[in-house]
């Protein structure tokens, strides 16, 4: 099955979602989310849902209006639950063919690397169950030791994720069932032809959008908002094992650290993330995905319109 997508990725704070809206505004179409957090609800400021995005300017021959872009794999998933690439490929192939079924654009859009891989390339997947006694045998070991066992897989599998000892022992155990189970990752499976925008921008820029972003979020309330899925019941064990924001809210509403450590240590962590996210597109290149890459600095018109060329090439 070969299927016509627009994908538009890069690491955090590149602007990707503006980008994508305007596009889809363009082009008449929907936005499929690739990111690995923004599937639970409750988990908005957080996760940067930024869902007013969605709702962008036209002007035509009758006026000023706000066209909403729909979008699809956001808020599909309760919050203190597991979501995996798995999750993803299978509700990805669904959103697909519901947007072609109404002949309109689908442009997938995210910054979760594997996710995006796992549809591009065709990842044979399966659903992997819990292995407690893989998990006990690991349990105590620190994220460098975990990491290091996770790199001695010949497969190759995502780590742009993994910065809490428990993803990367769920990453351990997802690798361990398909070396004894006998999966092939790179057996066929659907996959999409797809156009990929990757949105480069100046490392300096980068950090310091991070960190702007950073604090205006936490002026929004994002404190509140994890302390109300901790009093909702989430345990502070899912919300610390979904990583960055997170995991630093967490420890410091339950008083593992103070405020500041909080700030000081979660901006570093987002940080090395968008280093990880750039590492990863660039793996992805060698491994046979064409992204043709844009300065993401240029006004959005201009990348959009950049965009549109590339369609017709």
């Amino acid at each position: 099955m070969s299927l016509r997508i627009i994908t538009i990725l890069g690491p955090t704070a590149c602007g990707k979602t503006a980008v994508a809206t305007q596009l889809a505004a363009k082009l008449d179409g929907e936005i499929i989310s690739a990111d690995s957090r923004q599937v639970f609800r409750g988990m908005d400021i957080g996760t940067g849902k930024d869902l007013a995005d969605y709702d962008i300017k036209v002007s035509d021959a009758s006026g000023t209006r706000t066209l909403h872009i729909p979008y699809h794999l956001i808020d599909i998933a309760e919050a203190g639950t597991k979501y995996s690439v798995f999750h993803f490929q299978r509700d990805f192939f669904k959103a697909y063919e519901d947007i072609c079924s109404r002949g309109r654009q689908p442009i997938l859009c995210g910054g979760t690397g594997l996710y995006i891989e796992s549809v591009l390339r065709g990842y044979n997947l399966v659903e992997v169950p819990a292995n407690h006694e893989t998990r006990n045998d690991l349990e105590g070991k620190t994220l460098a030791e975990l990491k290091e066992i996770l790199a001695s897989y010949k497969q190759l599998h995502n780590t742009t994720d993994v910065d809490t000892a428990r993803r990367a022992i769920r990453a351990i155990e997802i690798e361990e069932y398909y070396r004894t189970h006998g999966v092939d990752k790179t057996l066929p499976s659907p996959t999409v032809d797809s156009l990929t925008i990757g949105l480069n921008i100046p490392r300096d820029l980068r950090r310091q959008r991070i960190t702007d972003r950073l604090h205006k979020r936490l002026n929004e309330g994002m404190v509140d908002e994890v302390q109300r899925l901790l009093d909702e019941g989430v345990k502070p064990e899912a919300l610390i094992s979904y990583g960055l924001e997170y995991r630093y809210l967490t420890l410091y509403l339950t008083n593992q650290i103070s405020y500041d450590e909080m700030v000081q240590q979660l901006e570093i962590a987002i940080h090395q993330f968008a280093k990880r996210q750039m590492t990863y597109f660039r793996g992805m290149e060698r491994r046979g995905v064409t992204i043709h890459w844009i300065d993401a600095t240029k006004p959005f018109d201009e990348i959009v319109e950049e965009i549109k060329r590339l369609t017709k090439e």
